[in-house]
């Protein structure tokens, strides 16, 4: 059995409990909140060992991993005591809010050879592993030209900027919180690029983080890309993150739902006709044991223990995963601190 801990019981943290907690060769041994309250229901509903201070859960409880859902501004620290106690880690992204100390992490892992991992979940969705698959298989031929967007109607009424989402240092705003995962599955199907310019941030309701963001990403071969992301977009009920890329061969539009792929000749290995092909979820996913919310997020974690369990196998979402999607916020932020504020 794996000893697992949880350290921060927001909503991510419930969420990866009722998962963790369904894998057959896993034990959820303890979980730290500062919030007495919820540790409290914690202890009384779950029977669970619990901790105000994630420290003591190092010191006294003695997990083989933990999965870090706490904000993003205090995952380096605790990433650094997990490490020095040889401690699995899973972490929520966006990773860090800091470039050079998601590198330092990446390094200090991989060196003492601690499985890492980021919550970077559309690694995990079905549709898009399938289009990496058609990406990597040269089906529509070199990508050209990819659009990367998503939506949500997250923040929709003014915000002061009192919580930590309202404060970019905490990691909040609609880069960290949601042009993450955009920006992650670009680096994911086509590649980090080397250049990032004309970045743009818009500040809608909030007072201090910026609400919508868009970027132009430029490669060494010519191929180039864009991304938007508005988080206060009131016609949208869930967040949805959409991709677009256009090849040579064809052009691929997709979701987390569905994908549809245009072809300029038909494909029979594959099952393509000539012109449009959709393709559904429910014609590509993969069962999973345990469902909530989706199964990439049962698929993530399941990956996680697997990666324990099997020692050399290759983390689909490394930490070094997360530090490349971190240089790239980096380099929006730099973007627009040089080029966009003296427009």
């Amino acid at each position: 059995m794996i000893k697992i801990s949880i350290i921060g019981a927001g909503r991510m943290g419930i969420t990866h409990y009722s998962i963790i907690n369904s894998h057959p060769d896993v034990t959820v041994s303890a979980i730290a909140d500062p919030s007495g309250l919820m540790l409290s229901m914690m202890k009384k509903y779950l029977n669970i060992t619990t901790y105000k201070d994630y420290n003591d859960l190092f010191n006294k409880n003695c997990p083989d991993a933990v999965l870090v859902c706490t904000p993003p501004n205090l995952h380096h620290d605790i990433l650094k005591k997990a490490a020095e106690k040889k401690i699995h880690v899973f972490v929520e992204k966006p990773y860090t809010t800091d470039f050079h100390k998601s590198k330092e992490l990446a390094r200090l892992f991989e060196d003492r050879g601690l499985v890492n991992q980021v919550g970077y979940v559309n690694r995990f969705n079905d549709v898009f592993s399938n289009v990496r698959l058609l990406v990597n298989d040269n089906v529509i031929g070199p990508v050209i030209r990819f659009k990367s967007e998503m939506f949500s109607g997250t923040v929709l009424k003014p915000d002061d900027g009192e919580g930590w989402r309202g404060s970019r240092k905490s990691g909040g705003g609609a880069v960290y919180e949601m042009a993450s995962h955009a920006i992650d599955l670009i680096n994911y199907l086509v590649g980090k690029p080397e250049k990032v310019i004309g970045s743009s941030l818009n500040f809608i309701y909030s007072k201090k983080v910026e609400d919508a963001v868009s970027s132009t990403f430029l490669y060494k071969n010519g191929s180039s890309g864009t991304i938007y992301i508005n988080w206060s977009d009131e016609s949208y009920r869930k967040p949805t993150n959409k991709i677009e890329l256009f090849g040579t061969k064809g052009k691929i539009l997709a979701d987390q739902h569905s994908y549809k792929i245009f072809c300029n000749k038909e494909n029979s290995k594959l099952g393509f006709r000539q012109g449009w092909n959709t393709r559904f979820i429910t014609d590509l996913f993969q069962n999973v044991p345990f469902y909530v919310r989706g199964n990439e997020f049962t698929r993530q974690l399941y990956h996680f223990v697997d990666c324990i369990q099997n020692p050399g196998t290759k983390n689909v979402c490394s930490f070094r995963d997360g530090a490349d999607a971190q240089e790239v916020i980096h380099k929006i932020f730099n973007d627009y601190a040089t080029n966009g504020k003296a427009l």
